[in-house]
Order: C-alpha cells, then sequence, then structure tokens
C-alpha cells in the first residue's frame, strides 16, 4: 500500500480584488476635489490656488475643470517655465 496522493493541479483563481476590478475610460480633465485629493489639500485651498492660477485650470460653464496633461506637466515642472495660465510670463515674479 501506498501513502502517494495523486496531484491534482489546482484551478486558476482570481486575484485579490481582480474580480471587482472595473475597467474605466481615462478622463481628459480633473475635478478641483480631485486635484484637492492629490496634492492633499482642502478643497477651499485648491480653489483658492485655481483661482489665483498657480494649479492650471480651465472654466467650463460654471465648473472649474483642471486638464489632466497640464496639470501633471505643471506637477512634474515640465511646463518649461511657463505658469499655471500657460503664458509665458509666470506669476508671482518669479
Amino acid at each position: 500500500m501506498s501513502n502517494v496522493v495523486p496531484f491534482e493541479p489546482r484551478q486558476a483563481s482570481p486575484a485579490i480584488g481582480e474580480a471587482d476590478f472595473e475597467v474605466r475610460p481615462v478622463r481628459a480633465v480633473y475635478t478641483v476635489k480631485e486635484v484637492a485629493a492629490m496634492l492633499s489639500l482642502s478643497v477651499s485651498s485648491a480653489y483658492t490656488l485655481v483661482r489665483a492660477g498657480q494649479i492650471p485650470a480651465e472654466r467650463l460653464g460654471r465648473r472649474w475643470v483642471v486638464p489632466r496633461s497640464r496639470f501633471h506637466a505643471w506637477l512634474d515642472g515640465a511646463a518649461g517655465g511657463l505658469s499655471a495660465t500657460g503664458t509665458d510670463s509666470p506669476r508671482g515674479g518669479w
């Protein structure tokens, strides 16, 4: 009599949380609330910086939206010396 147990391969199971994963399209803009969360700021502080032109944003009707590409370029410092407003003269005398 043998003590050998036959090997049965396991069925592949989804990784933790993988079954709940939903693919979402990449949006072109962020809300000010999303930017505030990414920068660890309060929403009111983020709106103040947006209105002052320190965070790149555009007015869309009555809403402020932050273009994704401009925000990340500004965040990475890849704007080449441009201000958040996209002009050639930086604000604040920098």
